[in-house]
């Protein structure tokens, strides 16, 4: 029969603190081996110890306790693996999130930030298929993805070739609610309706607009200085943002060359002038 260890000698085997090792085993995920129903001391066999290197690696990672309790509990390893790789994907998720944010940070540290171009113009009513939604903007990128997809799809099927770059509209509340009204376009005409895909015309309207160099890891910074310019201007009336994406992930995998232009819907006067 083995000799059980002490927490105190599980802890440090484990290099798990014994008040980790205590909130394990109130979690349900690591019970000792014994409990003295007189001393309430925990009592722990040397056969747990990979199943506490496992929990530590993963609490390591930042995997949820109902998560990992689940994990543990499945010997399907199929199931597991599944688990495991969703759980890997949240993490890289929330690597890029960060890598993110800390471009938009370090432009802030830039002495000199670069200067923006602003022009003011009116679109013209514009010919399009299109695929529209309410979004969460969380879902924004997702959901963009799939439309543009299925988009692509329709023409591909019609044998409808592209008039332009693609582009998108975005309703003010998806900024301000973070739940909005977004549209998402290819120029074209001759669009029979298919799946959601439907042939609409986006009217004239009167934009200030800019382009966004790069990624849109810090898009919002070139929507802040285009947003500032409008505001101090007082032209700024009810309406989507226009995004058109001049060069983007289908035309070159080299985020470095993407171009998006940001069009602001103003309240256009005959004074205005065309560059800002």
């Amino acid at each position: 029969m083995r000799t059980p260890l002490t927490i105190g000698e599980f802890s440090r085997i484990t290099h798990l603190s014994i008040k980790m090792l205590r909130r394990f085993h109130e979690s349900g995920l690591l019970e000792p081996a014994e409990v003295d129903p007189h001393t309430g001391y925990r009592y722990y066999t040397v056969d747990q110890v990979p199943t506490a290197q496992v929990i530590r690696r993963f609490r390591d990672l930042d995997m949820p306790v109902a998560d990992l309790a689940e994990v543990l509990a499945t010997e399907d390893t199929q199931v597991r693996a599944r688990m495991i790789s969703a759980h890997i994907d949240r993490l890289e998720a929330h690597l890029d999130r960060t890598r993110s944010a800390v471009t938009a940070l370090r432009t802030f540290l830039s002495p000199a930030p670069a200067s923006v171009e602003l022009t003011v113009r009116t679109a013209p009513a514009l010919t399009v298929g299109a695929v529209r939604g309410t979004v969460d903007g969380s879902e924004v990128l997702r959901w963009y993805s799939d439309a543009m997809s299925e988009l692509r799809r329709a023409l591909l099927a019609q044998n409808l070739a592209p008039t332009g770059p693609p582009g998108g509209l975005y309703d003010n509340e998806l900024f301000t609610e973070d739940r909005g009204e977004a549209l998402v376009y290819v120029p074209v005409s001759g669009l029979a309706p298919t799946g959601r895909a439907r042939q609409r015309v986006l009217p004239a309207v009167d934009l200030a607009v800019t382009v966004h160099a790069g990624p849109h890891d810090d898009i919002d910074l070139t929507y802040g200085t285009l947003g500032s310019w409008v505001s101090a201007h007082a032209l700024a009336i009810a309406g989507p943002v226009r995004e058109t994406y001049l060069v983007g992930p289908v035309d070159t995998p080299d985020s470095s060359r993407w171009r998006t232009e940001i069009g602001w819907p103003i309240f256009r006067t005959s004074g205005d002038p065309e560059r800002a």
